[in-house]
């Protein structure tokens, strides 16, 4: 939450470069907190990602180099006025209205089926954190930090950040940042496997523009396999997950592009893919 003492227009905006669309978080004042505003514009910018065929893979980062998203907005997020199972179980836009962030934005529920990358350029904290928990890749400015606090003010992180974050690091680092709220820097976060790389704060989105620019130029059909298999299969059984990644492999094994991706191999060329 900010100390100007401003009030934000809220902001989420969006550019494309090819195949790629650039997400941003555009509420540098608050250190790009979210407000059910903002929730609702992120929401609709990532259905439009999904629904837009000519649209591979999107970048999620925030606007400045001071914060990737610092989570809730409290100062513009109203206190829960309605009871918590009419905000839950209203359409989610009157439910975000009604029961602030209780409703907050999930990418999983989305079921984007298309890879989205966080590049984490300042701090990441409660929400913000969960959000780039909930995208398949994250990459980090070295002046990144990283924490779910929402204990210290006597909540929780319930919008994927627990259990998300027990997923991706040790149990025993995770349950530190979730009981202490305290903050870990990119090296930490690198060392522990939360992001992939760590670049300086210039270099940060043209990296990760490079990273979703080869992700953009393999088979559209496989790539999406996989990060849908990712999503839903990784709390499977092994023996589940397996099974699933098999039936996966049996619906692209006949398709067009499988069929030049081995071509381009052969020819030695590269391959030109149609998505078919």
């Amino acid at each position: 939450m900010s100390d100007t003492g401003e009030s934000p227009r809220p902001g989420v905006t969006t550019e494309r470069d090819g195949a790629i669309l650039v997400v941003r978080l555009d509420r540098e004042e608050v250190h790009n907190a979210l407000d059910p505003d903002s929730m609702v514009l992120l929401r609709h910018a990532l259905e439009e990602f999904r629904d837009d065929s000519s649209l591979a893979v999107a970048v999620l980062t925030g606007a400045g180099r001071r914060a990737f998203c610092a989570g809730s907005d409290l100062r513009r997020t109203p206190p829960e006025g309605a009871p918590f199972a009419a905000a839950l179980l209203a359409p989610w836009e009157q439910g975000v209205a009604d029961g602030g962030y209780v409703r907050a934005i999930t990418l999983s529920q989305i079921a984007v089926g298309k890879p989205l990358i966080a590049a984490i350029n300042g701090h990441a904290a409660g929400g913000g954190l969960e959000i780039a928990l909930d995208c398949d890749l994250r990459i980090a400015s070295s002046n990144a930090t990283f924490s779910l606090p929402e204990a210290r003010w006597a909540s929780l992180p319930a919008v994927g950040g627990l259990s998300r974050l027990l997923r991706a690091v040790p149990p025993a680092v995770a349950m530190k940042m979730l009981l202490t709220g305290d903050r870990i820097d990119a090296a930490e976060a690198l060392r522990v496997g939360l992001v992939s790389d760590v670049y300086e704060p210039d270099d940060l989105l043209e990296a990760a523009l490079g990273l979703a620019r080869r992700i953009a130029a393999n088979g559209p059909l496989s790539v999406r396999a996989i990060s849908s298999l990712a999503q839903r299969s990784y709390d499977l059984p092994l023996s589940h997950a397996i099974a699933m990644e098999q039936a996966m492999w049996g619906l692209l094994r006949d398709t067009a592009d499988r069929a030049e991706g081995r071509l381009a191999f052969t020819e030695r060329r590269d391959p030109a893919y149609g998505g078919h």
